[in-house]
């Protein structure tokens, strides 16, 4: 399926090499995450990383077996997505969706926006205080 590759040259290249489910749910999540805000969108450590006002904001990871949707501050918006889970450095949360799981529009929307907010409220979440 994925194997190692020389990073997408961008993002639309990145969602062109997907195939199988991944590529329809990478699809709708970059269009649910466009939707919700003006954020920065490049590929970034091999995967879709998106960036508001210079900082990393979430990142969507397709692999073989799922698809992660994470954020840099997702331990703290578990509010909205009690599936975020975290672990490592900064406060990164990430959903790891498989075949045939979803999340909402409503969902990602309220997600995205909330983590504008933290940033604009924080700063860059990988500058630790």
């Amino acid at each position: 399926m994925m194997k190692k590759a020389p990073p997408a040259a961008s993002p639309d290249a990145y969602v062109e090499a997907l195939n199988g489910w991944q590529r329809p749910l990478v699809e709708a999540l970059r269009a649910q995450v466009q939707a919700a805000a003006k954020l920065d969108e490049r590929i970034k450590w091999g995967h879709i990383v998106c960036f508001f006002e210079g900082g990393p904001l979430l990142l969507i990871r397709a692999e073989d077996e799922r698809v992660l949707f994470g954020f840099w501050r997702g331990k703290r918006m578990q509010d909205i997505e009690p599936r975020l889970s975290g672990g490592g450095k900064y406060e990164m949360g990430t959903v790891a969706l498989r075949e045939g799981d979803q999340i909402s529009a409503a969902t990602v929307k309220k997600l995205v926006k909330r983590a504008v907010e933290l940033n604009t409220e924080l700063g860059d979440a990988t500058k630790l205080s």
